[in-house]
Order: C-alpha cells, then sequence, then structure tokens
C-alpha cells in the first residue's frame, strides 16, 4: 500500500490541492496511472546481458554524469548521430586528469608484480598455453570436455608484505598530484584535423574528431583506415554508426564477419556492459548479443577475441585446484590404451558439469585482482591484539563501541547501517585519533564530507575520495605510494566502484585498517563493480550491522522500503507528505509550486535547501523538463553563459559518477565560474555543455552520497518502469526534515518496493576473495 501519512485524505481538485501542499491537507494519490509521457524513459536493459535497444543514446548520458544501468534506463533516445564526450582541457591539470595519472601508475605496478608470478594474466599480453587451447577456450570449457586451466586465470593468492606503515611521528608530507600523461593532455591539432578528414570521407561527424583522437591517440587516422570499427571505442558511438562508418571507407570489402569488426563488436559490448556496472560477462550472452547483430558464426568471433586479447576469459564455478587435478587425470587416460578414458572418468566427470565461461576487459580484471590482494594484504598484515577497550566503553552507542572493538581486533572490517549509523564510524575516527593513531574518514560527496566534519568534530578528519585519490585532500603519500595512515574510514562505500577500490588499497601502507561503511538499500557505484556488496557476500572480514535505526517518520518509512514494504506512517509534523497527479504536466507544475511556495511557507525551508529528484533525465518531468520550470520560476534568465545565468543551481560533473552541486557566479575567457560548497571552480568553455547541467532537479544516482532539509520525489506515470526498491530507497532517503512525493505511478511504486530488488551485476571478486586462504589456513 502507498506510504500516507495517517489520517489524510485527497484533496478535492487540482485547484485547491495547489494551496493544500502545505501540512494538513495534502492526499493520497488516487486510482489509475499518470498519463504516459511520448518522451519517456526506457526500460532499465535486463542484468548481465549486454545488448538491447537501450543504451544507445542513453549511454551518453551516462557517461556524462556517471550513471549506471539503474541510470541510463532513465533517458529518452536522442537520435542516431554519433556524439561523444570532448576530451578535458589541456591547460592546466584537473582532478580527473590527476586521478587517471595515479590509475596508470597504479597498473604499472601492479603489472610488474604480476608479471614475477606464474598465476595470474599479465593485463595487456597473451594468454598463458597454446595458440589453439585460446581458439578453443570457451567451447571446450563451457561443453566440459576441457577444463582449460592452462588457459584461465587463476585466483590471485595474498600477496608478501611489501612495505611497512609510514613512522606515527613522522607523517609524510603531501607530494604534488601526479602529472597527467600527454593523451590526457589531447592530441596535436594535426592528428585531429587528419582525423577529421576521415571522418567526413566516411561520412560521420566532425565533432567526434577530438574524441577519436582523445581515444585512439596520435595515429587515430591511420588506425581508422585500418579499422573503421575501431571508432566503437570513442565514447557515445554505436555499431549502426560504426557500421555505416566502416561501409564508408571500405566498400565491399566490408562485412558482418570481418574479424575487425567481430573483435571491436565484442570490446564494445563489455564495454558498455561495464557502464552497467558489470566487470565481467557470460559467454553465452555475449554470443547471443553478437548474432542478433548479423555475425553468423558468434562462437568462432568470441574465440578470435580472446585470440586477438581483447577480451580475456575466465571459468566460474570450480575450484582451481580440483579442476587442475580432474584435468590431469583425464589426459594422463586419453583413450589410447584402449580403454577410452575410464580409468580417468571419475575426474574428468567432474570437469564436465556445467561450469560459467566469463568474458572480462583487462583493465577490470586486474582491478578485481589487485583488490582482491590488497584486501588480503590488509587482513594479514593487521596487527590483531590491540586494546581499544577503554576506547568502546566511551562509545557513544553499543553499535559505536561494539565497531571499536572489531576494528582493534582486524585489518578490513564493513560496517552497514543507516544514515543515523554514520555516527558509529565518526565516533570510531574519534576514538582512534584519541589513541593517538592517525585516523581519517572518506566520503563520496562534499556534503557527506561536511556531514562527517561535524560528527567527527574535526573538519581535518573528513575528505571526499576523490581529493584523497587525487592528492588533493588528506594526509599525502610517502616516497613508496602510501598514505599515511593508520585507520582509514571509507563511508557511502556502495559508491565505490573496483577500480578505485583497488587504487585506494593500494595506497594503504601493511598494517593500516581499512573500515568499508554504507547503506546496503541504496544504489550501487556509477562505475563497474560492486565491491561492498561482494565484500558482505564473501563473508571476507568481520561484519558489523548498526542497531541504531534511522529516526523519525522518513527513517520508519525508508526502513520498511528496505525490507521490501511500502508502509503508512504517522507524521504528525507533516514529515512526509504524498500529492497525487493525473499526468507528467501536472506533475512539473505541482513540484515547481511546493519547491517555491508550500516547503518554504510550511516548514521555513528555502527553495535553495529543497532537491527535487525524479526517475531520469528525459520525458515530460525528468530532470531536463523539470530544471527548465524552476529555472523560469527561481531564477529567470536568458542563459547567456551557454545555457546559464548568474544564481543558477547547477551540478558539475568533473569525471564520471561524481556530481559536485554548485552556483553559477558568472563566465569570462577562461570558462563557467562555479561556487561548490565554497570552493571556485572554473570549467572550461568546452567542457560546459557536458560536465555542467542545471541542478534543481537530480537522478537519483547523482544524488547518491548527499542529503538535504527537504526533498521532493517525482513519479510521473511514464516513470513506472524506471523503478526500483534502490532507485526508491535512495531517492525516499535523502530529506532530512521532510519528504514530499509527486505521485502518478499509482500501484506501480508498491510493486517497485516488493519486487524489483537491485539489478544483479556480474563480477568476479567475490569468487576472487572466497578462494583466498583465511588467515588462519595461511598461518
Amino acid at each position: 500500500m502507498t506510504a500516507l501519512p495517517r489520517g489524510e485524505t485527497p484533496g478535492p481538485s487540482a485547484e485547491d490541492r495547489e494551496t493544500d501542499a502545505a501540512p494538513g491537507t495534502v492526499g493520497a494519490p488516487t486510482p489509475g496511472t499518470g498519463t504516459p509521457a511520448e518522451d519517456g524513459p526506457s526500460a532499465p536493459d535486463a542484468p548481465a546481458t549486454p545488448d538491447g535497444a537501450a543504451g544507445t543514446a542513453a549511454d551518453e548520458d551516462a557517461a556524462e554524469d556517471g550513471a549506471t544501468a539503474e541510470d541510463t534506463a532513465e533517458d529518452e533516445p536522442t537520435g542516431d548521430k554519433a556524439t561523444g564526450d570532448e576530451a578535458p582541457a589541456a591547460a592546466a591539470p584537473s582532478e580527473a586528469e590527476a586521478e587517471l595519472a595515479a590509475q596508470r601508475e597504479l597498473r604499472e605496478r601492479i603489472e610488474k608484480r604480476k608479471a614475477e608470478k606464474d598465476g595470474p594474466i599479465p593485463a595487456g599480453t597473451k594468454l598463458s598455453g597454446t595458440a589453439a587451447d585460446l581458439l578453443a577456450a570457451v567451447r571446450a570449457v563451457e561443453s566440459g570436455e576441457k577444463a582449460g586451466t592452462t588457459f584461465f586465470d587463476s585466483p590471485a593468492t595474498a600477496p608478501a608484505p611489501r612495505r611497512a606503515a609510514p613512522a606515527t611521528a613522522q607523517p609524510s608530507a603531501r607530494p604534488r598530484p601526479p602529472e597527467p600523461s600527454p593523451a590526457a593532455q589531447g592530441a596535436s591539432p594535426e592528428a585531429a584535423a587528419s582525423v577529421r578528414a576521415l571522418l567526413v570521407e566516411g561520412g560521420a561527424p566532425e565533432a567526434l574528431a577530438r574524441p577519436a583522437t582523445g581515444t585512439l591517440g596520435e595515429q587515430a587516422a591511420e588506425i581508422l583506415r585500418e579499422d573503421p570499427w575501431q571508432l566503437l571505442a570513442v565514447p557515445g558511438v554505436h555499431p549502426e554508426q560504426a557500421d555505416g562508418f566502416a561501409r564508408a571507407l571500405l566498400g565491399a570489402a566490408c562485412g558482418p564477419d570481418d574479424e575487425r569488426r567481430t573483435a571491436a563488436l565484442v570490446g564494445w559490448l563489455l564495454e558498455r556492459a561495464a557502464r552497467q556496472g558489470h566487470t565481467a560477462l557470460d559467454a553465452t550472452a555475449v554470443r547471443a548479443s553478437l548474432a542478433e547483430r548479423a555475425v553468423t558464426d558468434p562462437d568462432a568471433a568470441v574465440e578470435h577475441a580472446v585470440a586477438e586479447g581483447v577480451v580475456l576469459v575466465f571459468q566460474e564455478g570450480l575450484d582451481p585446484a580440483e579442476s587442475a587435478e580432474a584435468t590431469g587425470s583425464a589426459e594422463e587416460s586419453d583413450g589410447s590404451d584402449g580403454t577410452n578414458g575410464v580409468d580417468g572418468a571419475d575426474s574428468a566427470e567432474e570437469v564436465r558439469e556445467p561450469v560459467q565461461v566469463l568474458l572480462g576487459l583487462d583493465r577490470y580484471a586486474l582491478a578485481e585482482e589487485s583488490l582482491a590482494d590488497g584486501l588480503a594484504r590488509l587482513v594479514n598484515a593487521c596487527e590483531k591484539g590491540a586494546d581499544w577497550t577503554e576506547a568502546a566503553a566511551l562509545a557513544p552507542s553499543p553499535s559505536a563501541a561494539e565497531l571499536i572493538r572489531t576494528v582493534a581486533t582486524g585489518g578490513l572490517v564493513a560496517h552497514s547501517g543507516g544514515e543515523a549509523a554514520r555516527a558509529e564510524p565518526a565516533a570510531l575516527i574519534a576514538a582512534a585519533q584519541g589513541l593517538g593513531l592517525r585516523a581519517l574518514g572518506t566520503t563520496h560527496s562534499t556534503d557527506g564530507r561536511r556531514r562527517l566534519a561535524e560528527a567527527v568534530g574535526d573538519p581535518e578528519s573528513a575528505v571526499t575520495l576523490a581529493g584523497l585519490l587525487s592528492g588533493a585532500e588528506g594526509p599525502g603519500r610517502d616516497e613508496d605510494g602510501a598514505l599515511a595512515l593508520d585507520l582509514l574510514v571509507v563511508l557511502d562505500a556502495p559508491q565505490l566502484d573496483v577500480e578505485a577500490a583497488a587504487i585506494l588499497v593500494e595506497f594503504l601502507a601493511d598494517g593500516a585498517r581499512l573500515v568499508l561503511s554504507g547503506d546496503p538499500g541504496v544504489l550501487g557505484s556509477a562505475g563497474a563493480g560492486r565491491v561492498f556488496a561482494d565484500v558482505l557476500a564473501a563473508r571476507a572480514c568481520p561484519q558489523v550491522v548498526s542497531r541504531t535505526p534511522d529516526p523519525g517518520p522518513i527513517g520508519e518509512l525508508v526502513s520498511g522500503i528496505g525490507i521490501g514494504e511500502l508502509n503508512q506512517v504517522e507524521a504528525p509534523g507533516k514529515e512526509v507528505v504524498i500529492v497525487p497527479v493525473r499526468d507528467a504536466g501536472e506533475a512539473v507544475h505541482r513540484t515547481v509550486q511546493l519547491v517555491a511556495d508550500s516547503v518554504p511557507r510550511a516548514f521555513g525551508i528555502p527553495s535553495a535547501d529543497t532537491q527535487v529528484i525524479t526517475v531520469g533525465h528525459g520525458g515530460s518531468a525528468g530532470t531536463r523538463a523539470l530544471n527548465a520550470a524552476l529555472k523560469q520560476r527561481l531564477n529567470p534568465g536568458p542563459g547567456r553563459f551557454g545555457g546559464f545565468d548568474p544564481g543558477d543551481r547547477v551540478v558539475h560533473v568533473p569525471a564520471p559518477g561524481r556530481t559536485v552541486p554548485g552556483v553559477v557566479l558568472s563566465a569570462d575567457a577562461e570558462g563557467l565560474r562555479l561556487d561548490c560548497a565554497g570552493t571556485a571552480v572554473v570549467v572550461p568553455q568546452d567542457r560546459v555543455e557536458t560536465a555542467v547541467r542545471h541542478g534543481w532537479a537530480l537522478s537519483a544516482h547523482q544524488a547518491a552520497g548527499m542529503r538535504w532539509p527537504a526533498v521532493v520525489v517525482v513519479l510521473p506515470g511514464d516513470a513506472a518502469q524506471g523503478l526500483s526498491r534502490p532507485w526508491v530507497y535512495t531517492a525516499f532517503s535523502r530529506g532530512e526534515r521532510h519528504l514530499s512525493v509527486v505521485h502518478g505511478v499509482d500501484q506501480a511504486l508498491p510493486h517497485a518496493v516488493a519486487q524489483i530488488p537491485a539489478q544483479e551485476r556480474t563480477t568476479r571478486l567475490r569468487a576472487l576473495l572466497e578462494a583466498l586462504p583465511t588467515p588462519d589456513a595461511a598461518s
């Protein structure tokens, strides 16, 4: 049943309700769904299926604001014109560029270390085994004919200690941020001109020249001339567009089974899946998608992609040691002795059981293996006998005391709970600092950093994750790259993607403690992976579940949603209000009225502190439509700075997955000047269109990790297909004092809460963690 404050009844008419959004008269939704808008959101992509109608133009918005499948499904199609994000400006190194440079440095270090080990496959090099094994890999393993352990990745083992923690008494000075690589600063004008000419020849938009050179480098024109389907590597380009480009350049030599095309398609499918959160895909799903795109022999296409190193292949479902033993037994009795292999039948039969074959890109395979290694290192290198008894006794709550005691005896701890439970990691940080340890907390957003700093009582105790990884915030790193920390607490852990997690863990010295803390009910990371969920599922470390409930009617409502129930709640102070609407047009009208009039008048919360959250960017009541209406009401203007005016409320997206709220100050030759929570930000002119959006209305993914005094959640009738339990949980839990729900989806809301859980993501981290030896076994 739709949540409704007890005692509330529907208002008599839309006109009457116009002034009744204040407490006391806003009613429940009326029967029937809202009128679907023509420009509504599309259905979400099916889990672990990399193909389908969705994801064409939606992927471009995903790249723009870092949304995954749950959010890409929110966008409407924007046509077939291939467009890509503009490359970052070549002037001063941006925060995103510095982070990319740090990632490259980490990958080089990991690859060097892995090259010395026999088990894992070095990223970007050939797989182990013979070429014949590679060509037969997928089909042999999937059919059960062969285990394929000669060419499959084996789980990484816990690495040997590499470095000691920096001395506590001498914290290292902050090093300057890593210099961006030449590629990050853009290709030369000559290279861009060559690509532009080739694009014109192939009938592709000239606007792709800059992103193509940024993606493919100085030799982009030569690469595209030789292999036109490499255009698929450019963000925003889709197979139909790459096919047209290839036909224009190759003519009759272009065919659907061209090995260049099939290899590029496999890579594109895996890249697209990564934007949906997957780090790998089932080989069967990849072959099915290839068949849908006119590839006549998907098996050969996948085998070729594996042989060319476009993707790596992994098996799931068999213990590697058992698989190797079974393979050896089967090979020893291959039938040459006339027994037809009967002597090895028992072992071979075990191998012939169906196993899952996964395909993955080397960057995510490398990140997951490195992360599993790093987490095992933290578990094994930590001092287990620390005495924090007195600190636990002084904790403000039983759950905080349990967390402190658990961290004292473990190098890696998972902590889960709602918004009120964030006080427990704050108490842990304060307790650790009281013991003379260097403790720090990191959050997903600047708003989360502010709230954590207030809870700890020390502004230096909280940083954003992006700032910590780039070196712009935090204690800095020593000459080995280790953070000068004894304890790091990562709040908003569900927003942690696998690549960022691998970098973060690599930065922690031996002996440091890591706490992953977050609410399992919220939407997952914008990047690939499900780190927090995999750590919890693998039981790779001690887990502390908070017993501190979120207070008030909003907390009660959200707690019910977390277990799949949309309950009625008592809201004597009108903390929760339902505003029924009939169609998207009325939804926009009522939303503007709530933000501009009703909420400020009834609760004293100004419009600047009220956030609108809706299901998608497109549609008649998506973020674009709502932001246009809210701008006209709250800050009208001609949009003389690339569509923006001074005073406009905006969000800056410096990198995929990062949303930084701000206000427009002015613009000049350098770019658009913003005030982002007291920090001056200049967005170059060529990045404004892709990196800045109006911010009165956001998607739920953009709002993750942030809170506002009041929130208005907009659910027009055409939003029903985009709803899920994590979406509703995330959107409804963003309000601190007040939640208004502009409701036009009728029974789709309780249905989503009860029956549409989080979209499953295909990852390998859980299996890698489960395969690692436990501390007891290792000793």
